[in-house]
């Protein structure tokens, strides 16, 4: 796609832009004010993230002396230049944010956070008391002899600097490190009359620094933070040593080179100097914050007890109404296909259908896929108890999860070793897809119930995550996944499908041909309509099939959440295409697809986002909806996100995002209309049975 290079938005920068749209929310005085605390502690936390992988990759190119232009037209170097200079700005304005807004509206509503010069007698006795009996027992001073022999520094975690006055002449300088390494105490609580108080244990390390250093003169103590690449490669070409390999990237990522340095800006000269060649870090590098190092950590505060008029209110997952309790789940699926909107109906029919498998004695076998899973779950608890119950489980334990990889490690030992099959994974892909597959023997033969997701097993992120299940045993979907999940554990060739379709063969060429459906029923003077929910839109060549498209006069209508490297509104080539970002209280995942087909409505969810590394790279499954009610629901749930114009941002030609013009005279919040949407049905389904009569008949 070189010729047309300026058509795209540099990947970078477009995720730079999405995170800004996260910070939006935390200045935004609509939002509850420990609502703002937490999108600011996430921005903070995205940012941490982007500098260990995009900009970890990036510098690794440029040290291997890689000088090639990405889709967009920019060199390694210039797409670093071009994210320092942006996220420079990103961070004076998170910093701007915390202690202008925030932090005064904070102490308003009754959590302050305490400097040295604030605190009473009380509070400085409370603080001695935590120094000797905690800090000074387990943090640790380190006295820096030589830059190049000093201690691995962890990444992510705070430490002090301490700058001591020279014993000679012929010192150059004197300093000392205290790393906080996994010491969690970051807020010291207070006490205090009413509200919550807090000093930072930085702040009570500075305060009580001579104790580390008895008989010296402290010149500064000064806190700062690392960030280090993590953009690391498994080789997995010998699959039995796949999970040593894993836990060796692990290790490798304490020590790789760090990418970041954070550091107040009341440091001194000599301190940032020798920081630099301590981390070796250019100037580029280095972040002076007005504030406290590591925002992200301010999600603690968000969890303070007693401050809950400051949150959003609460919300349950409402049951769906189309699934009874009281009734085995398999014969709900057998009736009827279901499709569940998370977290506005409830996770819980997913766990249902694992806990029901593993006891159920038809069962004879279960297929699941795991990516990403809660710390203690079900799923996991579910597939273990089915293979102690003799059934045939077989799991996909994706190993190269990023940031996972030691829970999944954790898991597939503990699964291996209670008679689980587990597969680490594909040779030179991740399985990314989310698919579950019940065999059970019933009396016309074995019948497959199958949960496709647009979301990981994780029945925690699933009440903050916006997600799509499938539950269904529709036979030719069924077949499919059986042939599909067969064919990636048996290491043989995708074969065709009846109605699914897989990345990386199949995938990209079947919704390329959906594309060209539109396209070319619009050159023909017909209607032609597309409709997609996204989280990344990045691959170019996806991105060049919209545009003939949008030439081809198709309406293209597009809810993308995060990364779109696509162009909308350019005369000639996009004018057709219009993108909307919603950043809302609960995070956009799901990803639909709806194509008008002359009239022949075809609608699909899918595991995969447009990126080259999903369509290319990974292991990813798109997934007809079949079932007419469950195809209008999916229809009805992609125009509403499409139609928010209180929380969507409309992407502009130059890669902006700008809210809707004016006021609107119909204020429309999608993600409050989905709750009044699942309230409502589950009221009337309470309604409905509270006033049906069923008799209680012997049993045959």
């Amino acid at each position: 796609m070189s010729d047309t290079q300026n058509l795209l938005t540099n990947r970078e920068l477009s995720w730079l832009e999405f995170n800004q749209r996260v910070l939006d929310e935390a200045s935004d005085p609509a939002v509850p004010l420990l609502e703002q605390l937490r999108f600011l502690a996430i921005t903070a936390s995205n940012l941490d993230e982007f500098f260990m992988v995009r900009v970890g990759s990036l510098l690794t190119a440029i040290r291997a002396g890689e000088t090639g232009n990405d889709p967009s037209g920019m060199s390694p170097l210039e797409q670093i230049n071009a994210i320092s200079i942006r996220t420079q700005k990103m961070v004076a304005e998170q910093y701007r944010i915390y202690l202008n807004q925030l932090e005064p509206q904070l102490a308003e509503a009754g959590i302050r956070r305490r400097r040295i010069s604030e605190l009473n007698d009380r509070q400085i006795e409370f603080v001695d008391t935590v120094f000797q009996e905690q800090i000074q027992a387990v943090l640790t001073p380190i006295a820096v002899h030589d830059p190049a022999r000093f201690p691995l520094l962890f990444g992510r975690t705070v430490n002090v600097v301490v700058q001591l006055k020279c014993n000679s002449e012929t010192e150059a300088w004197r300093f000392a490190v205290i790393p906080f390494g996994r010491y969690d105490l970051r807020y010291i609580t207070l006490p205090s009359i009413g509200g919550y108080e807090f000093i930072l244990t930085e702040d009570a390390i500075s305060l009580m620094a001579q104790r580390f250093f008895p008989g010296e003169e402290i010149l500064a103590t000064v806190p700062f933070r690392v960030t280090r690449n993590a953009d690391l490669t498994v080789s997995d070409e010998d699959g039995a040593d796949l999970l040593a390999e894993m836990e060796d990237v692990l290790d490798d990522r304490k020590d790789s080179f760090c990418t970041r340095l954070e550091i107040t800006d009341n440091v001194t000269r000599p301190i940032l100097e020798f920081l630099k060649t301590l981390l070796r870090v250019g100037e580029r590098d280095v972040f002076l914050v007005p504030g406290p190092v590591g925002l992200s950590e301010l999600m603690q505060l968000s969890h303070v007890s007693g401050f809950d008029q400051h949150l959003y209110p609460n919300w349950t997952p409402c049951a769906s109404p189309k699934l009874d309790p009281s009734e085995s789940i398999f014969d709900t699926m057998k009736s009827q296909d279901v499709l569940l909107h998370h977290p506005y109906e409830s996770f819980d029919p997913v766990l249902r259908l694992l806990a029901e498998a593993a006891d159920d004695r038809d069962v004879v076998a279960i297929k699941q896929t795991l990516y990403r899973t809660s710390r203690n779950s079900p799923i996991v608890k579910s597939l273990v108890r089915a293979a102690e119950n003799g059934k045939n489980v077989t799991v996909i334990v994706e190993l190269k999860a990023r940031f996972d990889e030691a829970r999944n490690i954790e898991w597939a030992r503990q699964l291996e070793h209670s008679g689980v099959q587990v597969i680490y994974g594909v040779r030179g892909l991740k399985t990314h897809a989310k698919a579950c597959i019940v065999v059970r023997r019933e009396s016309q033969g074995f019948q497959r119930y199958c949960h496709f997701g647009t979301g990981n097993y994780n029945e925690i992120t699933s009440r903050f995550y916006t997600d799509i299940s499938l539950l269904t045993c529709n036979r030719d979907l069924g077949n499919d996944a059986i042939s599909w999940f067969n064919a990636v554990t048996g290491a043989s060739q995708i074969q065709q499908f009846s109605q699914i379709e897989s990345a990386p063969i199949g995938m990209r060429e079947k919704l390329v041909e959906m594309i060209q459906v539109e396209t070319e029923r619009a050159r023909n003077g017909d209607r032609a309509q597309i409709m997609g929910k996204l989280n990344s839109l990045a691959d170019p060549g996806m991105i060049e099939a919209f545009y003939e498209a949008s030439k081809a006069g198709v309406k293209i209508e597009l809810s993308v959440r995060g990364v779109c490297c696509l162009k909308p509104g350019v005369p000639g080539l996009s004018e057709n295409i219009s993108v909307t970002s919603v950043i809302d209280r609960f995070l956009e995942h799901a990803r639909m697809l709806y194509f008008l087909h002359g009239g022949d409505e075809r609608v699909f969810i899918s595991s995969a986002d447009w990126m080259p590394r999903n369509l290319d790279r990974r292991i990813e499954l798109l997934v007809p909806v079949l079932d007419d009610s469950c195809k209008r629901r999916a229809i009805s749930i992609l125009k509403t996100c499409l139609r928010d114009n209180m929380k969507a941002r409309i992407l502009t030609a130059d890669g902006s995002y700008l809210p809707p013009e004016g006021s609107p005279p119909r204020p429309y919040r999608s993600q409050l209309e989905f709750q009044r949407r699942a309230r409502e049905a589950a009221e009337n389904a309470f309604e409905r049975n509270r006033t049906t009569f069923v008799p209680i008949e012997p049993n045959s």
